[in-house]
């Protein structure tokens, strides 16, 4: 099946990040769109607003007619569905074209110039700040993003034909389906090792997805990987280098060395070394596809982040209040390392809600090291997304492995008022979770009580 064939797309998990910016897409373009999800959030009532029928209970016979056309409908589905969803077994039993997420984005960007953004961390952050620079720069491109782009307040970016930005995620070794052009591999930590097994399997992955792209002056990674690329890092021996790094009025400064040459004092507003990063990779990509340096580094300066990433929910003097999806140790580290460098010396009080059972299982030790730098911890329960809970792998388990002398598991019922009696002048939310759809009633609360 190709576009011009497809009439209907229909989504099955259409709330979830990923899948909510195709659905935009396919209407941007004039498909009919409608779908399904467990239930309702932020996101949905977005798309809802925009002309997008959702139901929230698993019933065909809440399929619209118009969907039930096999001749002219997509069916695009998430991993995170059950085997047993009525709705994806009924698609499937009446021999519809059903395709997952990555199949669709790989038919998409088949025919137009791909640029991919593949990694364990920052896929979302540098994707976005590539498409915006793309975008930016009067280049005919749409941008698939894991996120919400505070620029755009959306996980869209343009409706250009010519040019794709995607992120090429390693889960379900989904990446495989990409066609890359120009390509970025931003880390490679284990993780998904419910799908890999082990590390070595997760890096074979990503070597494979770092073979698609043919022209390897066109692979970018951070130094240190072990794929055949160019290299991209902070104040060390990369082929694209940031030097000359200060901090100006929360900004950071700096100068970027480039195989042709300097490009001085770029200013870019995201904290944390590992932003940083994520930006130099943007950079590079988009230097080498041929945009300016003056048009990126006025792109960069003007790229206000994206949504759940290291966002500022309030930013006084006195108080504040800081956001993060942030669901894996080395995450929760960049996390750390960026509040210690804006706020050094003030006490940080840190909420983490693990995701998944087998992620908390597979890295407890080092996700208690890493909690344990904050000065408290309030801590969730796990949040089982596709998962069922698992014998003894709990929040009450992990609290017991974190050495932090102030830490308190907490239910999602008395969280609010546990931090607006806290006297911690910085607060960060971290997790990939529904903790994020606590976000405004905790800013809310927080912005009466610490006036």
């Amino acid at each position: 099946m190709n576009l011009p064939q497809i009439h209907n797309v229909y989504f099955i998990g259409i709330g979830g990040i990923g899948m909510s910016a195709l659905a935009r897409y396919f209407k941007n373009i004039g498909k009919n769109v409608a779908g399904y999800d467990k239930t309702p959030t932020h996101l949905t009532a977005e798309l809802e607003e925009s002309g997008i029928a959702i139901h929230f209970e698993d019933n065909v016979s809440l399929i619209d007619e118009a969907f039930r056309n096999k001749e002219n409908t997509l069916v695009v589905i998430t991993p995170a569905v059950p085997k047993q969803h009525a709705e994806w077994n009924y698609f499937l039993d009446n021999g519809f074209v059903v395709k997952k997420r990555a199949e669709v984005l790989g038919i998409i960007t088949k025919d137009t110039f791909c640029f991919a953004v593949a990694g364990t961390h920052g896929k979302t952050t540098t994707s976005s700040i590539l498409g915006h620079v793309l975008y930016e720069s009067g280049v005919d491109m749409t941008a698939f993003l894991g996120g919400i782009v505070e620029n755009y307040n959306s996980n869209l970016i343009g409706n250009g034909k010519t040019v794709t930005v995607v992120e090429a995620d390693e889960f379900d070794r989904s990446f495989l389906h990409l066609h890359p052009d120009i390509a970025c591999v931003t880390s490679m930590d284990a993780d998904h090792l419910d799908i890999y097994g082990d590390k070595a399997s997760i890096e074979a992955s990503f070597v494979e997805f770092a073979n698609k792209v043919a022209d390897k002056k066109q692979l970018f990674v951070t130094n240190g990987l072990p794929i055949e690329a160019i290299t991209v890092g902070i104040e060390d021996d990369a082929q694209f280098t940031a030097k000359n790094i200060r901090i100006v009025d929360g900004w950071y400064v700096f100068d970027v060395d480039t195989p042709t040459g300097a490009i001085k004092d770029v200013k870019f507003g995201l904290p944390g070394r590992h932003n940083l990063t994520n930006a130099l990779l943007a950079l590079a990509m988009a230097k080498t596809y041929g945009v300016s340096d003056s048009n990126i580094a006025k792109a960069l300066l003007s790229f206000k982040g994206v949504r759940r990433r290291f966002s500022f929910q309030i930013r006084k003097p006195e108080f504040v209040y800081i956001d993060d999806y942030a669901h894996h140790p080395t995450e929760i580290n960049a996390v750390h390392q960026a509040v210690r460098e804006l706020y050094p010396g003030k006490k940080v009080l840190a909420v983490f809600q693990p995701h998944l059972y087998s992620r908390t299982r597979d890295f407890a030790d080092d996700f208690a090291k890493s909690l344990s730098q904050f000065d408290e911890i309030l801590l969730l329960d796990i949040y089982p997304a596709r998962e069922l809970p698992m014998e003894g792998i709990t929040s009450e388990w992990l609290l017991g492995k974190i050495e932090n002398s102030t830490k308190k598991l907490i239910s999602k019922e008395v969280l609010i008022p546990a931090l607006e009696n806290s006297d911690a002048p910085v607060i960060v939310t971290i997790g990939a979770g529904d903790v994020g759809e606590m976000v405004p009633d905790i800013r809310k609360a927080l912005e009466v009580v610490k006036k």
